[in-house]
């Protein structure tokens, strides 16, 4: 609580340079009624003892504390001048230490006023001590109200900001929508070249990926199936409608790419089969020659590996398959354009095969 806070600190500081000018100028108004030596002797010595009110906080509180007690003695708790800076005292050290410290100080001191002085004093010397500390509470609790309505206003505003930004983020991606995949939809639906159609649904998903995974959602299954067009391979898909973040969208693209560039090259076969679909997938069946990153893939009954996921897709060759345990490490094309590129948006990419049984790709992002 700000306001609080600086209250209590304010009065903190404040309260040692208080009593020590409200005890110097009572003693000086003591002296000239007393109008003799030892008067003056008294305004002398407590203003001596004003200085570790200003200057000495450390020994404030013991220093006040001899000072009324000779006070009270000398001028045995006669007249106004010992029951005012006896007042003034234990209304300012609750302003500076804690209860814990001030309520025995203040018991031990009117116990001396009384021995000195007779019970008379108890009544002004509480009540005034008493209705200074519920005013001081009072004014706490208002500055800790004033605090609560202040962070109120603030969240208030933080949200209205955040709303309004996200409204004019929205608004910038709906034009941006319109500018790119519109378009592109246009473009298919009256019959565009396909291979054009390609080119421009991949421009498309760079722009949307680079405006962030929050900002708008592409279909994974219409940004795959654009891939399987243009890959060197015959590719036999089946995809559902998966909603994904656009970076995500970009890292499977990307991914699947290079995956079809491989058996393109490597698997000895011109075909392959894509599916992109929701939920969970079951790789492998043998446990043998995996490579894999990202989230952990556990055995499902049966054989094979469960990944759970919100969208993934399969890739799977019957070529002549190849030991993944064999490949260099140099090679980076598996794990950095595969198996990293999937970590990095919070994905899974598993990879098993074998000599002669082929290979098989599963590629997820799992989604709460």
């Amino acid at each position: 609580m700000l306001l609080e806070a600086r209250l209590l600190a304010t009065v903190s500081r404040l309260a040692g340079p208080v009593r020590g000018a409200g005890v110097v100028l009572i003693s000086l108004f003591g002296a000239f009624s007393t109008a003799s030596a030892l008067g003056w002797a008294l305004f002398a010595f407590v203003a001596v003892t004003a200085v570790a009110d200003f200057w000495l906080p450390r020994v404030a509180l013991p220093v006040a504390f001899v000072r009324v007690v000779v006070l009270s003695v000398v001028l045995g708790g006669e007249g106004q001048w010992v029951l005012t800076v006896l007042t003034t005292t234990l209304i300012t050290w609750q302003w500076q230490w804690p209860l814990r410290v001030t309520v025995p100080a203040t018991a031990a001191l009117l116990a001396v006023q009384v021995a000195v002085a007779g019970p008379g004093v108890l009544v002004r010397a509480v009540l005034e001590s008493v209705l200074a500390q519920v005013a001081y509470e009072l004014l706490r609790r208002s500055s800790r109200r004033v605090d609560v309505v202040r962070e109120r206003a603030a969240e208030q505003s933080r949200a209205a900001a955040v709303a309004l930004d996200r409204g004019r983020r929205e608004r910038e991606y709906l034009a941006l929508l319109h500018d790119t995949a519109a378009a592109t939809f246009l473009m298919a639906a009256h019959g565009g070249d396909p291979v054009e159609v390609a080119a421009q649904a991949r421009r498309d998903l760079v722009v949307l990926a680079e405006r962030g995974e929050a900002e708008g959602t592409v279909d994974l299954g219409a940004a795959l199936a654009a891939v399987a067009r243009d890959s060197g391979v015959a590719v036999r898909m089946s995809a559902e409608v998966v909603p994904v973040p656009a970076g995500v969208a970009l890292a499977f693209v990307r991914a699947v790419r290079e995956l079809l560039v491989n058996v393109e090259r490597h698997a000895g076969t011109r075909e392959a089969e894509l599916t992109v679909s929701r939920g969970a997938a079951v790789v492998g069946a043998g446990g043998r020659g995996v490579i894999r990153g990202g989230a952990a893939v556990v055995d499902a009954e049966g054989g094979g590996r469960l990944v759970p996921g919100g969208a993934t897709a399969v890739i799977r060759d019957r070529g002549q398959g190849f030991v993944p345990d064999d490949v260099p490490e140099h090679r980076r094309g598996l794990r950095g354009s595969v198996v990293d590129r999937l970590r990095a948006v919070g994905g899974t990419a598993s990879i098993d095969s074998e000599p002669g049984r082929g290979t098989t790709a599963s590629l997820v992002w799992p989604h709460d």
